[in-house]
């Protein structure tokens, strides 16, 4: 047992006791009768409190808040010409699919995918899922042929293409 306690220099000192021990036989799990083991007391010296918080202490730092990304705000050029693309490339991927009424498939989706890039695409990162799904429940409503295919179909070209393309548009000289 051991007893930590301060001294008059502020400083604890820890003292040990007699302990008894139990020792195990070798030939047998019957316990030999204990033994007394005695330590001599010990000092664990530790510095006083104002010591120690010197040594530890640290100095309030001058600190700025991490800066917030700001994404860019949507150009609308950008979105007629991505939403032009998207249209020509959708007609020639699922002409079969939705037969007579492709350019009703294709004007829905087209709608939704702008409104979404004049409104909200603001860059890479910021291409959400939810103008796709607008766009499988414009179409289902509607009734028109291959809603899922056609709102699957898009969110794909837009994972491949739009990040890429928004890198192209901005990485032009300003005109």
């Amino acid at each position: 047992m051991a007893l930590c306690t301060p001294t008059s220099t502020g400083r604890s000192a820890t003292i040990s006791t007699a302990v008894p021990a139990k020792r195990r036989t070798s030939n047998s799990s019957i316990l030999s009768p204990p033994r007394a083991i005695l330590r001599t007391p010990c000092a664990i010296l530790r510095p006083p409190p104002s010591v120690a918080s010197k040594a530890f202490s640290f100095s309030p730092r001058a600190t700025t808040p991490p800066q917030k990304y700001v994404y860019p705000d949507p150009i609308p050029e950008f979105a007629a010409a991505v939403t032009t693309t998207l249209s020509i490339e959708c007609v020639c991927v699922e002409k079969d699919t939705f037969g007579n009424d492709l350019d009703a498939v294709v004007d829905v989706c087209s709608e939704i995918f702008s409104d979404f890039l004049n409104k909200e695409y603001g860059g890479p990162g910021t291409l959400l899922v939810e103008p796709f799904t607008d766009m499988m429940i414009a179409l289902k409503e509607k009734n028109l042929p291959g809603a899922p295919l056609a709102a699957r179909t898009s969110l794909l070209w837009a994972q491949n293409y739009v990040d890429q393309d928004w890198e192209i548009w901005n990485s032009k000289p300003p005109k």
